[in-house]
This record gives structure tokens, sequence and C-alpha cells, in this order.
């Protein structure tokens, strides 16, 4: 049988182990865990991001939830009818997406938010359970180079035949479409990197899609 998602004491990335370990003791109320997928089992988008953020997923248990990448993503969502429900920051606030699923390409919150390359390789087998376990699924958003990058090869395809642009559509052999996006962190909106004007025109042109 394939597992989809890691176990709550994975112990796969001894690194990442132990930096979990280390915030289950400085905030035993948090989550500080692998971080489950979130979403419709039916979706027909996966939006990959790269990993729990600190005070955010790896908090509330829940991908994009309380902090400033969530804020947007998830109002994003409500703004193109694929979420509905109040978005509290929390993973009981009752949200709930439609034909829409979310995962992080590392489960686990790295330090300084950096998953090392043997990291996001080792937690790729999860991706692909994912993305198999995905039936009706028509394309899948990547958030940055590192989720791009995680994607590809959990489908077994050549980052070189797909290089990341922000606002590029890539058709793969398996016919599954594979969009790009800078992330949605608060680095990018404030350096101007990336707009909520050219987030959403990301979400415009794949709501036709799904």
């Amino acid at each position: 049988m394939t597992v989809i998602e890691p176990g709550r004491d994975c112990p796969l990335c001894p690194r990442l182990a132990s930096f979990r370990a280390i915030h289950r003791t400085e905030h035993p109320d948090w989550f500080n865990a692998p971080v489950p997928s979130f979403g419709d089992p039916q979706a027909r988008l996966l939006i990959v991001g790269l990993a729990p953020g600190l005070r955010g997923a790896n908090r509330t248990g829940r991908p994009f939830t309380g902090d400033y990448a969530g804020d947007l993503l998830y109002a994003t969502l409500r703004k193109f009818g694929l979420a509905d429900g109040v978005y509290a920051a929390r993973a009981d606030d009752g949200l709930r997406l439609h034909r829409v699923r979310i995962v992080n390409a590392v489960r686990c919150v790295p330090p300084q938010n950096r998953p090392e390359p043997a990291e996001a390789a080792t937690c790729r087998q999860f991706l692909a359970a994912e993305l198999a376990s995905l039936s009706g699924l028509r394309a899948v958003l990547a958030l940055g180079t590192i989720a791009h990058d995680s994607v590809l090869a959990a489908l077994g395809q050549r980052r070189a035949a797909f290089p990341f642009a922000h606002g590029r559509h890539h058709l793969l052999p398996t016919d599954l479409i594979l969009a790009d996006s800078y992330h949605c962190s608060r680095l990018n909106t404030n350096t101007g990197r990336l707009t909520e004007a050219m987030f959403e025109a990301v979400f415009a042109a794949l709501a036709e899609l799904i």
C-alpha cells in the first residue's frame, strides 16, 4: 500500500526531525509534525508549496495557514470560487476548498525555511503518492522553483525540458499542465517580485482549466 502522508514522527530527514523535536519542547501546543495535504480529494488542481512555515503551517497543522502566504493564497482562492467559508488562520476555521488540494514539497519545517536538496528528494515519495492518488487531476501549480522541480521529479520528467518561469504553463507528457508562479511569500510581495495582480492572473488562467 502506498503511503501518502508521513507519520507524525517521521525519521527520514534527521536534520528536520531534530529541528521538529526542538520546537516540540519549546512550543508543545504547536502541531510540530509533517503537515498533511489539505483540500478536495477530487481535486482538479494541486497547489504545491515549498515547506511549512515555522509559525504558519508548522504551528497550525494545515498548509499555508497562519502566515502571510496563506492570507494571500486563501483570499485568492476565495475570489475565484475555489474556496468558501471564513479563513481564520487556524486548521479548524471551517474553510473548504473546491476542486483544489494543497500540499508542500517538503512536509516538515526546515531551519531558515530552506530545505536541503536531499530532504526534498527524500520527501518526494509522498508528493508522488499524492499526485498518483488524484485521479481527476488536470493541473499542478508550483509555487517557486523548488516546488516546480519536485513536481517534475515526482512525475519522472526532466527539469531541462520544462524550465521554471512565472506565469508559464507546461504541457507534460502525462497530459497534466504544470503552471508556475513565484511563491506568495511576504518577501516576494514586499520586494515587488510578485504582486497580488500577478498572483491573481495565474489563477484566472487556471480557473478556465479546472
